[in-house]
Parts: C-alpha cells; sequence; structure tokens
C-alpha cells in the first residue's frame, strides 16, 4: 500500500510538472493563431486606411488646384500685367534695367560722369496717409503705395553713398544716408552720421537735389511705381502657376 500509495503521488507529482508546460505550449500555439488573426485584420485595417487616406488626399489635392485654377483666371483678367508699361520707359529716363523672372526686386544702373549709380527697387510697399481730406473717400484716404529702394553711388575708390528711399505718387523722401566703403576694406567707419531727418533742413534738399541730378525725380518714381505693380502682378501669377504644378506632381 505505501509503494502503491508512493507511486501514485509521484505520478500526481510528475504530472502536476508536466501541466504548467502543456499548458504553455497550448497558451503558446492559441497566442500563434490569435496574433495571426489580428495580423491579417491589422493588414486589411491598414489597408483600408491607406485607401482612405488616399483617396482624401486626392480628394483635397483635386479640390486645391481648382481653387488655384479660379485664382489664375482672376489673376489673368483683372491683375494682368500691362506690358506697355513694362517696355516703354517714359522719355529722359537715365538707367538701364535689370528685371530677373522671381526676384522680388529691380536692380537699376547707370554711369553719371566718374560715378557709378545702383538702384535696388523693391516690391511695393503700402502706407497709412494721414493727410487725407476728412469729407474725402475712404479708399482715396486709406493706404497709399509707396515703393523702397536703396540707392548707392559709387567712385573709382569704391567709397560710396548709399541712400534708402521711399517713392511716393509725385514725391520722395530720402529716409537715410550711409557712407560706405568697399567690402574688402580693412577699414571701418565707426560714425555713420546722424539721422537724415535731424540734419539741416537745406541739407536735407540739397541731397535731393543731389539724386534728382543722377535721375531719381518724380517722373522717374512714378513710372517705377507703376512698374513695380505690373511685376508684383507677374510674379504672382508665375507664383500660382508653380503651386498648380508642384500639386499635380
Amino acid at each position: 500500500m505505501f509503494r502503491r500509495a508512493s507511486s501514485t503521488a509521484a505520478a500526481l507529482a510528475f504530472r502536476a510538472v508536466r501541466s504548467p508546460a502543456r499548458f504553455g505550449a497550448a497558451v503558446s500555439v492559441e497566442r500563434l493563431v490569435l496574433g495571426s488573426q489580428l495580423s491579417r485584420g491589422s493588414a486589411s485595417s491598414f489597408a483600408r486606411f491607406s485607401t482612405d487616406v488616399a483617396h482624401k488626399k486626392s480628394s483635397s489635392d483635386e479640390n486645391l488646384i481648382r481653387v488655384i485654377d479660379s485664382e489664375i483666371e482672376c489673376a489673368k483678367t483683372e491683375e494682368a500685367p500691362d506690358h506697355n508699361v513694362m517696355e516703354e520707359k517714359p522719355e529722359g529716363f537715365p538707367f538701364e534695367i535689370v528685371d530677373t523672372p522671381g526676384e522680388r526686386t529691380v536692380l537699376l544702373k547707370r554711369n553719371f560722369e566718374d560715378e557709378t549709380i545702383q538702384v535696388e527697387v523693391d516690391t511695393l510697399a503700402s502706407y497709412e496717409d494721414e493727410g487725407g481730406d476728412e469729407g474725402g473717400d475712404e479708399e482715396e484716404d486709406g493706404d497709399k503705395t509707396r515703393v523702397p529702394m536703396v540707392l548707392s553711388v559709387s567712385k573709382g575708390d569704391g567709397l560710396c553713398l548709399e541712400f534708402g528711399v521711399s517713392a511716393y505718387p509725385d514725391e520722395i523722401v530720402i529716409d537715410s544716408l550711409s557712407i560706405k566703403r568697399p567690402q574688402d576694406s580693412d577699414e571701418q567707419l565707426a560714425y555713420e552720421g546722424p539721422d537724415f531727418e535731424d540734419l539741416d533742413e537745406n541739407l536735407q534738399k540739397a541731397f535731393l537735389k543731389f539724386l534728382e541730378v543722377r535721375g531719381i525725380k518724380a517722373s522717374t518714381t512714378n513710372f517705377l511705381i507703376e512698374y513695380m505693380a505690373n511685376k508684383d502682378s507677374r510674379e504672382y501669377l508665375q507664383w500660382l502657376k508653380d503651386l498648380k504644378s508642384f500639386v499635380q506632381k
């Protein structure tokens, strides 16, 4: 009896020891099957998700292209450049115009006696006209147009005067004046002078005359205002076309 009981107990103990392994194997198989099912389900869900995303992207891109096309047509009909302005300079316009497509600025160049003059003309900016009549139209008293310019007058030694200029319709304002040395010069000018508006009024007027003699006068800047307005329209139209081309790729 003792041997049989011992044998029975040993058998139970052996089965108890073996059972976790069997249970673990069963769980592993179940996990493998479940994992396989989940993988197939995840792949199917991912495929559906990818299809939905692709459809939404395609729909979004098509809508964007339609809006861009509408804006292109509007730019063509309402803001198309006046090519006559782009080609015809006013009488006595002394500068060569260097207008590179895609750049926001235009460069004017000329030689005047022993001087080299360059003017970098920026795109149109706006300013608030505070001097309008109280009874005038709101549009006339609102934002007005100005063209910022940087003008340099240099001589043979490389030393130059650099003016910051704002061109308004029929008016030119000097915003700043500084003396510049060549970029490769070791010497630096520690003192750049006072603010232009702090100069004596007669000196300010003399510098305006200085620029007028060199071609920066009302007739020149009025042309540039119109020219830059047309350039802005032309560049905007090309920018829209570039956007459309990118979205369509």
